[in-house]
């Protein structure tokens, strides 16, 4: 079954993608991570899901660049169900070995959520904790400006507030559990804030292959009318990194 893929989220997802080739040409350090998970079924049932995520980090001596991607799709019995499309730039400028000043911008759109687009731009302070062989432990906190608007065409713009952690510990060289957490807070409006988790285990299957499972959990204390607060998101697919 053909998956179609929204013309607007396919140009945001062009215009990121953009700066890979330019970064390629001049990179002291470049990574590019790609994560596909499909399914599809027909018969009885017909079901289509799709989970892909796209991630390119470059770094040139202080300064260090970040480009995201990810959409989840879903469609059953010719209905979609699931749309989920978040995509990012972030740009990190360490101060000292153990913290950075970053500024980054996101869009996100979830309709089955009531979001027909959040658009964040925002800076603040990224310090490591823990520097260890195994363990990792980052903690940042922020000032953003959220331009939103729902699918029932309500604009609700503000300032808000971040907050968020995140620990890695590897079992192996390439064998690592990430988990992250985060909070952001309505500086206008006490009630509405937002917390989100990921819970994500990488295992290599080859130099450039690996497996990644990875479990999602969003809350909104003050979602959308008709819409309710939690959503949760399993994923697995393959990782492949250049």
């Amino acid at each position: 079954m053909p998956v179609r893929v929204p013309a607007r989220a396919t140009l945001v997802a062009g215009l990121l993608l953009v700066p890979a080739a330019a970064l390629a040409q001049t990179a002291d350090t470049l990574r590019l991570t790609a994560d596909l998970g499909v399914v599809n079924t027909a018969g009885n049932t017909e079901l289509t899901t799709l989970n892909v995520g796209q991630g390119l980090r470059w770094r040139r001596g202080r300064l260090a660049l970040g480009q995201t991607f990810r959409v989840v799709y879903g469609r059953s019995n010719g209905v979609t169900t699931s749309a989920q499309w978040r995509a990012g730039v972030r740009g990190d400028y360490a101060v000292s070995d153990a913290m950075a000043i970053y500024a980054a911008t996101g869009y996100d759109r979830d309709r089955f959520a009531g979001i027909a687009r959040r658009i964040e731009e925002g800076t603040g302070i990224a310090v490591g904790v823990i520097r260890r062989v195994r363990d990792r432990l980052d903690g940042e906190a922020g000032l953003s400006l959220v331009q939103q608007r729902s699918t029932l065409a309500t604009e609700n713009d503000f300032a808000s507030a971040r907050a968020a952690a995140s620990y890695t510990h590897h079992f192996a060289e390439a064998t690592f559990l990430r988990q992250t957490v985060g909070l952001d807070a309505n500086l206008q409006d006490g009630s509405d804030y937002r917390v989100s988790s990921e819970s994500a285990l990488v295992a290599p299957l080859s130099r450039r292959l690996a497996l990644q499972v990875s479990y999602v959990v969003r809350f909104d204390h003050k979602p959308e009318p008709g819409f309710r607060s939690t959503d949760r998101l399993l994923t697995s697919g393959l990782q492949i990194s250049f």
